[in-house]
């Protein structure tokens, strides 16, 4: 294996869910020559790749798909924002959450969209039909944090 597609390889093992560009940054190669090690790790089955919402994410082999998913969204600052603010507090209102990350409840919805489509977070309905949005499984995105963020 070259030295280039040995420090991609390494470098995704260590930051998975590293998309294309932040490769590119990182590792201040040519976007062709990250283009071309990177397909040649994908044949080889040396990394997997995963396009969520307009950004193709490289990881290690041995993440299954949740974790790919959710390690791809923990990428973007407001969907890991709202991931640690429900750890806090709990179960939160729609509306309170984007309050306190100071956000329009749009960009909140479309982050929370992402996130219930992945099942890192709920929406219950409650009485009068109020919504909260809370965590399906805390130990999981936790522990994600913990190990990469």
């Amino acid at each position: 294996m070259t030295e280039q597609r040995t420090r991609i390889e390494t470098h995704v093992h260590s930051h998975p869910g590293v998309h294309f560009n932040q490769l590119v940054r990182s590792l201040d190669l040519a976007p062709g020559q990250v283009q071309y090690h990177v397909r040649r790790l994908l044949r080889n089955e040396n990394l997997v790749s995963e396009q969520l919402y307009g950004r193709t994410h490289y990881y290690p082999t041995h993440y299954d798909e949740w974790e790919r998913g959710a390690i791809a969204l923990l990428h973007r600052e407001t969907a890991r924002d709202v991931v640690i603010r429900l750890m806090a507090n709990g179960p939160t209102r729609p509306a309170d959450m984007a309050d306190s990350l100071d956000i329009a409840r749009s960009t909140l919805e479309w982050h929370l969209g992402h996130l219930v489509e992945h099942d890192i977070v709920e929406k219950r309905y409650g009485a009068y039909n109020r919504v909260t949005v809370e965590l399906c499984r805390p130990d999981r995105p936790a522990d994600l944090l913990h190990r990469f963020f």
